[in-house]
């Protein structure tokens, strides 16, 4: 599981992660909003604990801007308590929150029961489709226009790996770790082959899988 926490505290972030270290959890860590909308689109993440005080840009203009991006389970973390704070969040798309000052212990396990709540909803979306192209994960198919077109494995999960994060942009190397596998040792360039591939099998719709020059590569929303 991948993890991003944001606190303008390093002494909460070093609290959170002694306290999750048995869970095999895998953190990136930011210490402003800004920090954290940057590194959110460069990366994959399952959960976002969100700190709400926080300097350049605070939590809530944080939140809005991941939720216009995706819908991935946030936990808010605010030494505020007042009802309109919590309506706020919640209106704004907060998953849970937690007041400072808080158990460590709880977090915790407030953290493994919405992984564990997102990881069931996630498992029964198994359709990716946008426009004319669909991938279902179920019977590991592709389809452009309702024909099914033959892939690759890799191919595959490359495209359901970009479809199943719209907007979010991927380095080569992130892409290898992701698709390949953290053990792959190969040249980065393969990624590029793929796509060149992928996007000739998918003609009609390889506008969607965009390049990000200088960066990587992203999956357009398109329109579903």
């Amino acid at each position: 599981m991948n993890i991003l926490l944001v606190d303008d505290d390093p002494r909460i972030r070093n609290l959170v992660m002694e306290y999750s270290r048995t869970e095999n959890w895998q953190f990136a860590e930011a210490g402003d909003g800004e920090e954290a909308i940057e590194t959110f689109m460069t990366g994959s993440y399952d959960l976002v604990l969100l700190d709400v005080m926080m300097p350049k840009l605070d939590g809530w203009g944080t939140l809005r801007r991941i939720r216009a991006e995706s819908t991935v389970p946030v936990i808010m973390l605010t030494a505020r308590s007042e009802e309109y704070d919590r309506l706020l969040g919640f209106e704004l798309g907060v998953d849970d929150y937690v007041s400072k000052p808080f158990s460590p212990r709880e977090l915790v396990a407030r953290m493994k029961a919405l992984l564990k709540r997102s990881g069931a909803a996630a498992a029964a979306s198994q359709v990716h489709e946008v426009e004319g192209l669909k991938v279902d994960l179920t019977s590991h198919q592709a389809f452009v226009d309702g024909q099914p077109v033959a892939l690759t494995p890799k191919e595959f999960d490359l495209l359901s790996f970009l479809m199943s994060r719209p907007r979010q942009v991927f380095t080569r190397d992130q892409l290898l770790n992701h698709v390949w596998g953290y053990d792959y040792f190969g040249d980065a360039r393969t990624v590029d082959t793929h796509i060149r591939s992928l996007r000739d099998k998918i003609a009609p719709y390889r506008h969607l899988v965009a390049t990000v020059w200088g960066t990587g590569y992203r999956f357009e929303a398109g329109e579903s």
